[in-house]
């Protein structure tokens, strides 16, 4: 058995060049695949800073003819839970293309009053909802009087919260944005298309 056959060409190449752990990611997107054919791809790495320590993080959304397949890779310190060396988590998660509930694709545009058609701006944020994960947030409801004391209890929302990633132009490059505009419209068409 070859490693990885069923993975494109272009997406190892791809996984390869975020230069994130790529045996790792590989097999681990090889075992979610389970052989059936790879239609797009967006890869999406991101590294974070906290007061000591750099976190990297890495994103490898795959659109088949029947599912959409994510993977995502972190990497951890040493810790008491897992030991002195760090450690690399990798989860893989299999969604029916029939459950996408929404895809919704966030532009972000400077000078908009100089927007030119096609340019999509410097920024996109890619956001998929499959029920899997939601979000409430809460707060104190108001009767719009400001010299009320009366507890009129809650408010809130309920907000879908399964993935989102921001893809920056300065951070990425302008190929980054172009991968995510095209990868958002092919699983629009897909999913608006049941």
């Amino acid at each position: 058995m070859t490693l990885h056959a069923d993975l494109p060409a272009d997406l190892l190449d791809q996984i390869e060049s975020a230069g994130y752990y790529p045996q790792l990611v590989a097999d681990t997107l090889d075992v979610s695949v389970a052989g059936e054919p790879v239609r797009a791809q967006l890869v999406h790495g991101e590294t974070t800073f906290d007061t000591e320590t750099v976190r990297r993080h890495l994103s490898v959304i795959v659109l088949t003819e029947t599912r959409l397949i994510f993977v995502h890779v972190d990497d951890h310190g040493g810790d008491d839970e897992h030991g002195s060396h760090p450690h690399g988590f990798a989860t893989s998660e299999s969604v029916a293309l029939t459950a996408v509930r929404s895809v919704a694709i966030t532009h972000v545009v400077s000078d908009p009053q100089r927007y030119r058609a096609g340019a999509l701006g410097r920024e996109v944020t890619l956001a998929i909802n499959w029920g899997g994960v939601s979000r409430v947030d809460l707060e104190p409801a108001t009767c719009g009087d400001p010299d009320c004391e009366a507890d009129h209890g809650y408010t809130g929302s309920l907000l879908a919260d399964d993935l989102a990633l921001r893809i920056s132009a300065d951070a990425e490059g302008n190929d980054a944005v172009t991968d995510a505009v095209r990868f958002a419209r092919l699983l629009s068409a897909v999913t608006a298309g049941r």
